[in-house]
């Protein structure tokens, strides 16, 4: 299970969660595609974007969680136009957030890992992290926090209370759109081993956001940098964990590689901007 959600604002934590379903490694777990969740306490997005009908839902695997026999995840899975599968919420905190809460209790927890010999990857798109989705974030064999990249965002996240020690070695940050700081400034400072940026790519979420049935290039040539991206970060997630800043930061549509700048003094120190670069807002 990869937990994906955001401390602040609205970053882009749903089309993160997206694309690395449609570029999740196939080799990574048999074969199998993972599942997406919208399990934001506020509400989804999807069945609006999509068109989709109001059930199943994400209300629909919350309600089954309690059953002596639930059924499997799949059983509420819709097919998304580009090719994911996902259990979509219905907009309304009010509901969500029961639902949320009941999904996070042990037995919600069970339905969304799974049996022993069940295969797959869940992404669980939790939105603004919060006291609701604690226990999900505990359980997650990943973590992954998506943010923007000015110094506001960032300064966030390090002031979010977040257990880094905790969650050591299955924490990663996704930067969205321009950043001014390199990659291992950023982990330095936060203390997140895991830096990757994501491309701020309107054609490429565009393409992901259509309600008519298309197929997202995700690979051959010149696929769109948010799934090269997310292709990144996907590998990331399921190879050995070890650091990985300063290797995959994009920068106008290119992949590019980020230098760290040498501070003096301690790691947690403030973010200094690569020499040329702007600091964009938030």
């Amino acid at each position: 299970m990869v937990v994906l959600g955001s401390v602040t604002g609205a970053p882009g934590v749903t089309t993160t969660a997206l694309a690395l379903a449609a570029v999740w490694p196939p080799e990574a777990d048999g074969g199998v595609r993972p599942v997406m969740v919208e399990a934001d306490p506020s509400g989804g997005d999807l069945m609006i974007r999509f068109g989709l009908p109001s059930s199943p839902s994400l209300l629909d695997v919350a309600a089954a969680a309690g059953q002596p026999y639930p059924g499997s995840l799949l059983g509420a899975v819709s097919e998304l136009p580009f090719g994911v599968r996902a259990v979509v919420a219905v907009p309304g905190r009010g509901p969500c957030r029961e639902a949320v809460r009941l999904l996070a209790g042990e037995a919600g927890r069970r339905v969304l890992l799974g049996d022993g010999h069940d295969l797959g990857t869940v992404l669980l798109d939790v939105g603004r992290l919060g006291e609701d989705v604690e226990p999900l974030l505990q359980a997650a064999d990943q973590v992954v926090l998506v943010t923007r990249g000015g110094a506001e965002p960032l300064t966030h996240v390090s002031a979010c209370g977040l257990d880094v020690d905790a969650c050591a070695g299955r924490l990663a940050l996704a930067v969205v759109g321009p950043c001014p700081y390199p990659a291992d400034e950023i982990a330095n400072t936060l203390g997140i081993r895991c830096v990757v940026f994501l491309p701020w790519d309107a054609k490429g979420v565009a393409a992901m956001n259509n309600p008519k049935q298309s197929a997202l290039r995700i690979a051959g040539f010149r696929p769109s940098p948010l799934m090269t991206a997310a292709r990144m970060l996907a590998r990331q997630l399921t190879g050995p964990q070890e650091s990985t800043t300063g290797t995959s930061a994009t920068d106008g549509g290119r992949v590019t590689e980020r230098h760290a700048v040498q501070l003096a003094g301690g790691s947690r120190t403030g973010l200094v901007q690569v020499p040329g670069a702007e600091e964009s807002g938030s």
